[in-house]
C-alpha cells in the first residue's frame, strides 16, 4: 500500500512540477477547483485520516473541509504550495510506516463508521488517486504542447513492453 501511495504522490509531484505558480490557482471554470485547492483538500484529508490513525476518528475536530475548498485570497509561492503539500502525505507515510500485518483487521472510525484497517487503506488509496487524476489532467491542460508524460506515453507501449521483457524496466507504471 505505501507503494501504491508513493506512486500517486509521484504522479502529482510530476504534474506540479509542469505547471507555473500562477497556473497553481487557475480553474477550468469558476464551478472547478484549481491544483491548489484539489492538492490542499487532499493534505486536509490525508492529515486528518491518519493522525492518530489506529486511536482516534478520522474526521478530525479541527478539521475544515469546507475550508479546503476555498482559494487562497492571493498569490502562492513555489515553496508555501509545496509545503502545504507535502504535510498531508508526511503525517500518512509517518503513519503507515507503524502498521504491520496485524493492524489489518484492526477497526478504526471514519466519521464515526467503523472500518478495518484494510478498508480504510483501500478507501483512502482510492480517494487520493481520484484526486491525482484530477491533478494530472489539469496540468496537462495547462502546460499544452511540451507535456512529460508520467505514464506510458501514447505510441510508446510497445518499446515499454520490451524495456520490461528485457529487464531494463518494472512493469510498475508510475
Amino acid at each position: 500500500m505505501i507503494a501504491e501511495y508513493r506512486r500517486y504522490k509521484s504522479l502529482a509531484d510530476g504534474a506540479f512540477a509542469q505547471v507555473t505558480d500562477d497556473q497553481l490557482l487557475w480553474k477550468l471554470s469558476p464551478a472547478q477547483n484549481s491544483l491548489y485547492v484539489i492538492a490542499q483538500h487532499l493534505s486536509g484529508n490525508l492529515r486528518s485520516r491518519f493522525t492518530d490513525f489506529l486511536t482516534s476518528d478520522g474526521e478530525k475536530p479541527d478539521r475544515n473541509r469546507d475550508g479546503e475548498f476555498i482559494e487562497p485570497a492571493g498569490p502562492v509561492s513555489r515553496p508555501q504550495f509545496l509545503a502545504m503539500w507535502e504535510a498531508g502525505w508526511k503525517v500518512l507515510f509517518e503513519s503507515l510506516a507503524t502498521l504491520t500485518d496485524a493492524d489489518q483487521g484492526r477497526t478504526v472510525l471514519i466519521r464515526t463508521e467503523p472500518y478495518t484497517v484494510a478498508e480504510a487503506l483501500t478507501r483512502s488509496v482510492a480517494h487520493a488517486s481520484y484526486h491525482v487524476g484530477q491533478i494530472t489532467l489539469l496540468a496537462k491542460h495547462l502546460k499544452g504542447v511540451g507535456w512529460n508524460y508520467l505514464t506510458v506515453p501514447p505510441g510508446g507501449t510497445q518499446h515499454f513492453n520490451q524495456q520490461v521483457a528485457a529487464g531494463e524496466r518494472s512493469q510498475r507504471v508510475k
